[in-house]
């Protein structure tokens, strides 16, 4: 929408003044139909046709202004929602299946998978994306009153996301972060058999108005749940993932004898 919008505004300004989309590609070094896509939303608008388009028809800013608001969004449009609703938490408790979850992932990490998304993203979006991952990790040590519970499959220990050098780095950072009072990190090990956590990934939240929320996320998709009944299983499945897992001090023990397993420096 906001590609959409900026273009229009182009056009508008290009009209009034009576320039013609060649003359403003001329200029601005792009073909006819480059500038007509970027008029009509379907590419984004690029910083060198707003400030040509901006000095030619006299906008005095008002077009170069735009480029703040071309910027990639930091977090899917889809979870815009939970991030909100995490940001504003008094408690959190999670439990990831296959990855690291966002907030105890190291920057290296987390711009390991944003390179290798597929379809593949844009650099600025990857580096919009991974600078909004970080962000999140403040609420972690900046806020040393909300508790954070972290229940890890061993799976998501044992991808070598990046390799095992990054990957021996990661598990440091659990051990690091796990040390907050705050924060309690437990694994799940995978000869629990069919244990609760094989239906995914989930996320509860407390909210300051003590209103509980649930969260869930899969392949393009999620959704973040207030009704009670909805609440209360996801509530029960997360009880029983946290009885399976090793203890606190099991778990520190488990990710530190993998770490030392799956890369010892020469």
């Amino acid at each position: 929408m906001a590609w959409r919008y900026c273009g229009n505004q182009i056009k508008l300004w290009r009209t009034q003044a009576g320039i013609s989309r060649e003359e403003l590609g001329k200029e601005a070094g792009y073909e006819y139909e480059s500038v007509k896509s970027m008029e009509q939303g379907r590419r984004k608008p690029q910083l060198r046709l707003l400030e040509v388009a901006d000095q030619m028809c006299g906008a005095r800013g008002l077009l170069l202004a735009a480029q703040d608001y071309l910027k990639p969004e930091k977090f899917p449009v889809r979870t815009q929602e939970f991030m909100t609703a995490e940001a504003e938490a008094i408690a959190l408790h999670s439990y990831e299946a296959v990855l690291i979850p966002g907030l105890l992932q190291t920057e290296e990490y987390a711009r390991t998978l944003m390179t290798n998304r597929c379809p593949p993203l844009d650099d600025e979006t990857v580096e919009e994306r991974v600078s909004g991952r970080m962000e999140r990790q403040e609420k972690l040590a900046g806020k040393p009153t909300v508790p954070f519970n972290f229940v890890i499959y061993e799976a998501a220990l044992r991808t070598m996301v990046g390799g095992p050098e990054l990957m021996k780095r990661q598990l440091d950072q659990l051990l690091h972060v796990g040390r907050l009072r705050n924060v309690t990190i437990q694994v799940l090990p995978a000869d629990r058999g069919a244990h609760a956590g094989l239906s995914g990934p989930l996320v509860l939240l407390e909210s300051a108005d003590h209103e509980q929320l649930a969260y869930v996320e899969g392949q393009e998709t999620a959704a973040l749940y207030e009704d009670p009944e909805k609440i209360s299983l996801l509530s029960q499945r997360h009880g029983m993932i946290r009885m399976q897992a090793l203890s606190i001090e099991e778990s520190a023990e488990f990710i530190r004898k993998l770490a030392e397993e799956i890369w010892t420096p020469s």
